[in-house]
């Protein structure tokens, strides 16, 4: 099998080409390396990924002749490539051609290909809005931007499976974390905060937040789990993540505890669009994909420590 993944110089990206590679797959990785974080950081992963013996190409998909750089003997494509997340430094512009167009520009694309490789959309929780505790069949209410994108390239993903133009699903992943994570997200600004005496920015009411906080691992596990059943998942919807719910507050405690170290913090207001809860409902991925996340926060928490330590201290 050749896999393309997008992103894949991103945190969740880079581990899902990893995984795909150590599994015997030939694996290209595409990123177009974009500064919306230190893009040193990107520039380590894709390092990690060409040292493992993983092709590489730079690229951005809103742009780029994408039938140059993408095989016709392409069997599956996933799709991490997007504006990440909840800024209020990214403009709807930046949300929409970078989640939406660039989705677009590769369906286009694999409707002038023979053999169309499965696609496997990487779409979010943030889709179902500020309580994102549904199952995959109930109406989503996205209240940001990243949401709004994000819903409309899965849905346009579908849209080319319900007219038998395409074969795929489209993963919404909660709340992930583990080493490589942004560091604009969560963990990894809380433990740079805890081991280098900085003041940590907590959002006014975002420590009562609860989230189904997963590690990335677990994710991947459920990603990976679509291979093999490409048939029972085509056209589908799976939330991944896990059904273990922690607070804010219990995160800051955990990396407290893990660091021996006390946290200080930084009030800052509320952000419009940020989620108050996110649960995974997995009832249908745990039967359709035998999926079944098992790190618990503090376990996986504690290799997200380590990663930290062994490239930033």
């Amino acid at each position: 099998m050749k896999v393309v993944v997008t992103g894949a110089a991103g945190f969740i990206g880079s581990h899902a080409a990893e995984r795909i590679y150590q599994m015997g797959m030939e694996v290209i990785g595409i990123d177009n390396f974009s500064p919306y974080y230190d893009v040193s950081l990107k520039k380590m992963n894709a390092q990690v990924l060409l040292e493992k013996g993983i092709s590489f190409i730079e690229a951005d998909l809103r742009t780029a002749d994408l039938a140059t750089i993408i095989p016709e003997d392409t069997t599956h494509i996933i799709h991490f490539a997007g504006q990440p997340g909840i800024s209020q430094t990214s403009t709807f512009e930046d949300y929409f051609t970078n989640n939406f167009i660039a989705t677009q520009r590769l369906l286009t694309l694999f409707e002038t290909f023979k053999n169309k490789p499965y696609f496997i959309n990487i779409a979010t929780s943030s889709i179902y809005g500020l309580y994102a505790t549904l199952t995959e069949d109930q109406a989503p209410l996205p209240a940001s931007w990243y949401g709004v994108t994000k819903l409309a390239a899965e849905q346009l993903v579908l849209a080319y499976c319900r007219r038998n133009l395409q074969q795929g699903t489209s993963l919404r992943l909660y709340s992930v974390y583990g080493p490589r994570e942004r560091p604009d997200k969560l963990y990894t600004r809380l433990i740079d905060c805890g081991l280098n005496k900085k003041p940590f920015p907590l959002y006014e009411g975002s420590e009562k937040h609860l989230r189904s906080f997963t590690y990335v691992q677990d994710i991947i596990d459920g990603i990976v789990s679509v291979f093999g059943k490409e048939d029972a998942c085509n056209g589908e919807i799976f939330n991944l993540g896990t059904e273990e719910e922690n607070s804010t507050a219990t995160g800051i405690k955990t990396v407290e505890e893990l660091l021996n170290t006390t946290i200080e913090i930084e009030n800052k207001p509320a952000r419009p669009g940020d989620q108050s809860r996110t649960k995974a409902n997995i009832d249908k991925a745990r039967r359709v994909l035998n999926y079944n996340p098992q790190i618990s926060l503090k376990e996986g928490l504690k290799q997200q420590v380590i990663w930290f330590k062994e490239n930033f201290i």
